[in-house]
């Protein structure tokens, strides 16, 4: 609701002293510049900088909008910085607390406010997906109207946690997770400020990193970390916050992992080899020191669809498939969540039966390309389909292999300095038994001579 003497009384003990309020709350923007991340939203003219009066009125006045991200990513800072610079009347509810009674005790003061005052009324509705249809119901003729302006905010899905009727009189904004270099400026940023700490401490390299893999694109948790960190640091007179601080601080130990170095491609190398040694725990393992290290969880899944190829093949056609669709959930929904899809796969690629003979198929075949084994295609081979194809031969004594009882052709495929080549040898592992029949039912067939 609007402030009351007891908020303001809080407020002005937080401007007298900035101690009171978490580090967090310090940090805060004041101007749309100052926001770290998400300039997709902040180029001039958008939603958002015509809120806090950047851009001209008359017909089109500013929209309504819904702010979509996950935890962290500035919604609330958005709306703050919003609150703080429009010369608009601010409200601000929370779904979680206010019901239709205080929602409609806002709309009746936006409407004496306007009528009375000419002046407008923006309301931020924080976590607008606890509202029930009913109460969300309650805010459409306002927006409708625009008696008020509304910013609400979301961490869940807007198609499937807010009604239609208000996604169609709003502007969907979608929040992106913050990159490691947008929190790193942020706690560069709090560490210097005035309104943040001050240069009373340092931050190491090695901390900086571990805080900011704790943090995983969260600028609340990233600061919040180091708030507490930092007050460690200073009650035992240390003048910089060593790592070991952090870890006791936040009882995460940090995991020894170098995203950019050898750590990277050793730890990813161990995972494979795992994987294809079937031992399911210690691919586990891995997996999990890549997660708690904040690795990319697409570098990961690219690596299983190459697992599933590389080492298990025919020997389980499923393999490709399940990596290929953890591949796909992990792009959709990221961490956390991805860490039980990445399990999944990981698990279901570890306990398959494994053949490299896809891999070693194409690696012979393309040896022989590259010494040179090629030659022409048999000419019953090559197209027919052009103007003057039979004059040259080509396609001539072609046999197609769906008339004959069998469906196959007995005739030369390859070029006649690979006629006899064998590139492909199936194990008999897994669903690769059925391929190895079938392989030696149809080149005998073929009336392949074999070397």
């Amino acid at each position: 609701m609007e402030p009351d003497l007891f908020t303001a009384a809080a407020e002005e003990r937080q401007e007298k002293d900035p101690a009171a309020s978490p580090l967090a709350v310090r940090m805060r923007p004041r101007t749309l510049d100052e926001v770290v991340g998400q300039q997709h939203l902040l180029t001039p003219g958008s939603p958002l900088r015509r809120l806090v009066g950047e851009a001209g009125g008359g017909p089109a006045g500013p929209s309504s909008v819904i702010l979509w991200g996950p935890p962290g990513t500035g919604k609330t800072t958005l709306a703050y910085v919003v609150s703080r610079a429009t010369d608009k009347r601010f409200v601000e509810l929370s779904a979680i607390t206010a019901g239709v009674k205080e929602v409609r005790a806002v709309i009746d003061g936006a409407r004496r406010a306007t009528g009375g005052f000419g002046k407008e009324t923006v309301l931020f509705l924080d976590e607008i997906h606890r509202f029930s249809k009913a109460q969300q119901d309650s805010l459409l003729p306002a927006v409708e109207n625009r008696w008020v302006t509304l910013i609400a905010a979301t961490t869940e899905n807007p198609y499937f946690s807010v009604i239609s009727p208000l996604l169609s009189r709003s502007l969907l904004l979608t929040l992106e997770p913050l990159t490691d270099d947008d929190v790193r400026g942020l706690l560069r940023r709090a560490l210097a400020d005035e309104r943040g700490l001050k240069g009373a401490v340092g931050l190491p390299e090695d901390t900086e990193a571990h805080l900011l893999r704790i943090a995983g694109g969260d600028a609340r948790r990233a600061l919040t970390a180091l708030e507490a960190a930092a007050g460690a640091a200073l009650d035992q007179g240390e003048s910089e916050i060593g790592l070991r601080t952090l870890e006791q601080t936040v009882d995460r130990a940090a995991v020894k992992y170098d995203r950019d170095g050898d750590q990277h491609y050793d730890v990813a190398s161990a995972l494979i080899k795992s994987i294809r040694g079937s031992d399911v725990d210690a691919a586990l393992h891995y997996l999990a020191r890549m997660i708690e290290a904040g690795e990319d969880p697409r570098f990961i899944a690219r690596r299983l669809m190459i697992s599933a190829s590389e080492d298990i093949g025919l020997a389980d056609p499923g393999a490709l498939p399940i990596a290929v669709a953890a591949a796909q959930a992990v792009a959709m929904i990221g961490f956390p969540e991805a860490a039980l899809t990445l399990s999944h796969a990981t698990i279901a690629l570890a306990l398959a039966p494994k053949s490299n003979s896809a891999t070693t198929a194409i690696g012979a075949a393309l040896q022989d390309v590259r010494a040179g084994l090629a030659g022409p295609v048999p000419p019953h081979l090559r197209d027919g389909h052009y103007k003057g194809a039979a004059r040259l031969g080509h396609a001539q004594g072609y046999v197609y292999p769906h008339d004959l009882p069998e469906g196959i052709a007995p005739q030369q495929y390859a070029p006649d300095a690979l006629k006899d080549r064998d590139y492909y040898t199936p194990t008999r592992h897994g669903a690769e038994a059925r391929y190895a029949d079938a392989v030696e039912w149809t080149r005998r067939h073929l009336g392949r001579k074999r070397p």
